[in-house]
């Protein structure tokens, strides 16, 4: 089979039901019409919905949803061809408690009203070493600040990453309301959590195989807004 190329894979990602591509302006103000209604319209169930932000190809969220039968689960990444890979796996094995979204993820408090979200994961996030006042680096203060205000009370954030610098600065920030904290996910981390959550962790996309046998570190936070 020939290899799909970016465009193709944005017409494509538009047959699939349960991929959302809101034509919001970047300095507009206007809210996305889901906002407020992803249970109601999307999932049609009051399940709590967990969200990956830069979700690359979305394997690890379906490897989430196919875990959490109970929970809806969204991934959101800016660049649609993406995650076409994990939206049509999803459509073809029918994971209705799956959706993905394309958008900026500083645009998150227009598509999803307080309290609609429950649970954060930010895997593999661009540490933007460049950004000194961290206004892109979206493990930062001020990405925290936006997911609070689409959370509802105590929402989880797990931060899984390579960087050190995402770890450092966003460990330095929730020093006092950390849950987990490892700075070897698949050396001590996994020996020392349940079952079901190492399963989970050990859990690699490709490109985090490829890190692991260089020999980098894998990190892991979590803590509650």
């Amino acid at each position: 089979m020939a290899r799909l190329g970016k465009r193709r894979k944005w017409e494509l990602n538009g047959d699939l039901p349960r991929v959302f591509e809101p034509t919001l302006k970047v300095e507009g103000q206007e809210n996305y019409d889901l906002r407020g209604h992803w249970h109601g319209r999307v999932f049609e169930n009051n399940q709590p919905i967990t969200i990956e932000l830069g979700c690359g190809k979305g394997l690890f969220l379906l490897e989430l949803a196919r875990r959490y039968s109970k929970r809806n689960f969204i991934g959101v990444d800016l660049k649609g061809h993406r995650f076409w890979t994990g939206a049509q796996q999803a459509h073809d094995e029918g994971l209705a408690n799956v959706a993905f979204l394309r958008l900026p993820v500083e645009m998150i408090e227009r598509v999803f009203a307080p309290g609609e979200l429950s649970e954060f994961w930010l895997t593999f996030s661009d540490p933007q070493p460049k950004d000194f006042r961290d206004t892109k680096r979206i493990t930062s203060p001020i990405f925290m600040a936006r997911y609070l205000r689409t959370s509802r009370e105590g929402g989880l954030v797990h931060i899984k990453t390579d960087s050190a610098l995402i770890y450092r600065r966003a460990k330095q920030a929730w020093q006092d309301k950390l849950l987990e904290d490892s700075t070897d996910v698949h050396g001590e981390l996994v020996n020392r959590v349940d079952e079901n959550f190492r399963t989970l962790l050990e859990f690699q996309s490709p490109y985090e195989k490829r890190w692991v046998r260089e020999g980098r570190k894998i990190y892991y936070l979590r803590f509650p807004l």
